[in-house]
């Protein structure tokens, strides 16, 4: 069995500040609440390569992997995938932004597979993953609307 998931969220705000926001890796730990640092590794053509660290978890521990990402502005998505798998067969994340009357749709699905001596299984990983999910999209939706109506509010000021 193999580990499926789609989430989506839609955020009131610019296609561009949308995806310049959900794509500056350097300051995912201030857009995710999970994210302790990213290092970015190497970058080759529009493909990224970094290592993300996790806060400790309940018991301390801290995670930290390796992934690649390419984004694709022309067609609004980004694909990515952990280079250092840990208790994952293989994870690869799609990022799709679509634009909609009410702001941008966010979807991010996520396929991937536990390795046989990992200490949960796909059907545990799918329940986290979604949980996570919604809770970290619902953060990221609320900061960047917050910086949409910021810079509304300041251009409106602007202009007076």
């Amino acid at each position: 069995m193999a580990g499926h998931t789609e989430n989506s969220i839609t955020i009131d705000a610019p296609l561009d500040l949308v995806w310049e926001m959900t794509n500056d890796l350097e300051n995912w730990p201030r857009l995710f609440s999970e994210y302790a640092s990213v290092e970015i590794l190497s970058r080759e053509g529009d493909t990224t390569t970094f290592r993300l660290t996790m806060h400790p978890d309940e018991n301390g521990k801290v995670w930290s992997w390796v992934s690649e990402r390419t984004p694709d502005r022309e067609k609004r998505i980004v694909r990515a995938r952990r280079v250092e798998t840990g208790p994952f067969a293989h994870m690869d994340i799609l990022w799709e932004y679509t634009e909609l009357p009410g702001g941008v749709q966010m979807r991010w699905t996520q396929d991937f597979a536990m390795k046989p001596d990992a200490p949960v299984d796909d059907a545990w990983m799918t329940d986290n993953i979604n949980r996570n999910s919604r809770t970290q999209m619902a953060l990221i939706r609320d900061r960047i609307e917050q910086v949409a109506r910021d810079s509304e509010r300041t251009s409106v000021a602007s202009s007076r």
